[in-house]
């Protein structure tokens, strides 16, 4: 590739990412003036989210993205898959849930191209707040993950999360511990990991089993839960089903199915669908999104609404730098 080529196109994408980083600057600055009106009404349970950061694809694909997710993603949803793909990425993401009253920032990396093995690695952080109005929930999400190729069929990957969380607002029984925290303090303040393995029997289809906060803490801020995903992709098409299974965050085992497809149009256009059953609020939602994608940089957007169980909606908007390096060589179809 020339240099004059190489030039515009990191062009493109810094103008693109300063487009992005315009939008996003005027929701931190607008949504809260709009989020700041009453508590929310939902469980925070719901916003809350099981505690799991789900990149626009991921949400746009109902979550169902353990089997067939890369980059990024791979990091928040299933680590072995940080190897999936050779890759060098950059990217930050931005969810808001006007229901829930919730803002979540975020921004990782990705890496499988520059240690100079087939180790792959990937490092993201998260700020979230919580209905500020309400039970005033913050806190912060670091995670880090690693993962290597043993065969071109099978991946292994640990992931490891250390989460900082407060709530300081005002629960039943007023100012007291038991309804609302401890005022000015964290009440989270620990570690957990997940584990998981991606096999691929054949190229186009991915079979993966993830274990998330396999430290069993017991509570609903780090919910133990094993999880499984099937999924099958080409360069123009994907499709995948997953099944949860959370055994902390409500009063028995609860399960989450989750179901998601995409389709990729003129090399540049990505279209994604999905749906999510949840079986601790018993509800229905529908998720969908899009994506332009280039050898640079991504753009993504993701919308999900719950129609049964509590009406629920996320936002989430995302951008993607594909970093040129050693051995990076960058496809339409990567994010497949």
């Amino acid at each position: 590739m020339s240099s004059c080529v190489r030039n515009l196109k990191r062009q493109r994408a810094a103008s693109a990412g300063a487009t992005l980083g315009s939008l996003l600057a005027s929701l931190a600055v607008t949504w809260p003036q709009v989020a700041h009106a009453e508590p929310s009404q939902l469980d925070p349970a719901i916003g809350y989210n099981y505690g799991e950061i789900e990149t626009a694809r991921t949400a746009a694909t109902g979550g169902a993205q353990r089997a067939l997710t890369s980059s990024i993603g791979a990091l928040f949803t299933n680590p072995a898959n940080l190897a999936r793909e050779r890759v060098y990425h950059l990217g930050g993401f931005v969810q808001l849930w006007p229901e829930a009253r919730r803002q979540s920032y975020g921004a990782a990396a990705a890496d499988s191209v520059s240690s100079g093995s087939h180790l792959a690695a990937g490092a993201g952080v998260t700020y979230n707040f919580q209905d500020t109005d309400g039970i005033d929930r913050r806190w912060t999400d670091l995670r880090v993950g690693a993962a290597y190729p043993f065969s071109d069929q099978f991946y292994l990957g640990l992931g490891a999360r250390y989460l900082w969380l407060s709530q300081n607002g005002l629960g039943p029984l007023g100012q007291s511990s038991v309804s609302n925290g401890l005022a000015g303090e964290q009440i989270v303040r620990s570690f957990s990991f997940d584990a998981a393995a991606t096999f691929k029997p054949i190229s186009e289809l991915a079979i993966s089993v993830v274990g998330s906060n396999l430290t069993s803490p017991d509570n609903g801020f780090f919910p133990t839960s094993v999880g499984g995903g099937v999924g099958y992709g080409v360069k123009q098409f994907a499709v995948e089903g997953d099944v949860v299974a959370d055994f902390t965050t409500w009063d028995k085992t609860r399960v989450r199915a989750m179901g998601g497809l995409e389709v990729l149009l003129a090399d540049h256009y990505s279209l994604r669908g999905g749906y999510r059953y949840d079986e601790g609020p018993k509800s229905h939602a529908f998720s969908a999104g899009a994506a332009y994608i280039d050898n640079m940089f991504q753009l993504d957007v993701a919308v999900r609404h719950s129609v049964v169980g509590g009406s629920s909606t996320t936002v989430v908007l995302g951008f993607t730098y594909h970093m040129e390096s050693n051995g990076l060589s960058p496809t339409m179809g990567e994010s497949f």
